[in-house]
């Protein structure tokens, strides 16, 4: 069932390149799917709130520095305690805590509750490259990390060295993909910045995550949990295309792996 080439790929367009690392850069990916929007906006709900905490502590910091210096003259009081500051100190971080929850956790069970697919992959991280299975079709490909030399070849740039894999993941867009994430041997980690998505990959257990890419393009993530010397070297690339050319990609994938064909019902087991 696995091979170590898609010549189905080779009828591919070109993609636009949209997630991927960039050098210098500090910011987040693109956002192409609604959980990494909403994990973008709860970063900067958080930093703001962190930040307004930080300016004013200082603030606080710099105004007793100056006021209470005793080179200014300024003798120490003796009193052991202020309840409306106590209650202040106690109350304020209350509040601040129960404006993050709901956020927070509607963020959490938007992650966590899979929602029907349309496409279902399983992800087995190996040591080191990852086995990718189209489970409704029964087939599936090992993906590993494309040489240097080889990148041009395969329709790569040079900065993409480290993050363009030989068979990449093809998936359709603005449809929900449920991916069933494992591992044969250690914990490795699937994972797809812009599309906000990350889970480990645990040797005798199966779980679960989702998205619904809403733009074409070649997206690269990595193993994200630390798994040996050849940790590095285990890219992700997934390639989002309309419909239409998935289906195509599909039926020349189908026939390539000897899976089954789309039009054949397979009964429930």
């Amino acid at each position: 069932m696995l091979a170590g080439s898609a010549f189905a790929q080779d009828a591919l367009p070109k993609l636009e390149t949209v997630g991927k690392p960039h050098e210098a850069g500090i910011a987040f990916q693109e956002a192409v799917t609604e959980v990494a929007r909403d994990i973008h906006w709860m970063d900067s709900f958080l930093l703001t709130i962190i930040t307004i905490i930080t300016l004013f502590v200082t603030a606080l910091l710099l105004l007793v520095i100056f006021r209470f210096n005793s080179k200014r003259g300024h003798k120490p009081a003796t009193f052991t305690h202020n309840t409306a500051l106590e209650i202040g100190w106690t109350v304020v971080p209350i509040v601040i805590l129960l404006a993050i929850a709901p956020p927070s956790l509607t963020l959490l069970f938007k992650q966590l509750e899979i929602p029907e697919a349309d496409v279902t992959i399983k992800a087995t991280g190996n040591q080191w490259y990852w086995t990718h299975e189209y489970v409704d079709h029964d087939f599936g490909f090992d993906s590993f990390m494309l040489p240097k030399e080889e990148l041009a070849a395969n329709g790569y740039s040079s900065d993409e060295y480290l993050l363009a894999t030989d068979t990449a993941l093809v998936l359709p867009v603005n449809k929900t993909v449920v991916v069933q994430v494992t591992g044969s041997d250690v914990i490795h980690s699937w994972t797809i910045p812009a599309f906000g998505v990350k889970q480990d990959a645990v040797p005798g257990r199966l779980a679960e995550l989702w998205f619904k890419a809403e733009k074409e393009g070649v997206y690269f993530g990595q193993c994200s949990e630390l798994c040996g010397k050849d940790h590095a070297y285990m890219p992700i690339t997934v390639k989002v295309v309309s419909q239409d050319v998935y289906e195509k990609w599909l039926d020349g994938a189908i026939a390539e792996y000897a899976g089954t064909p789309r039009d054949v019902k397979v009964a429930a087991k």
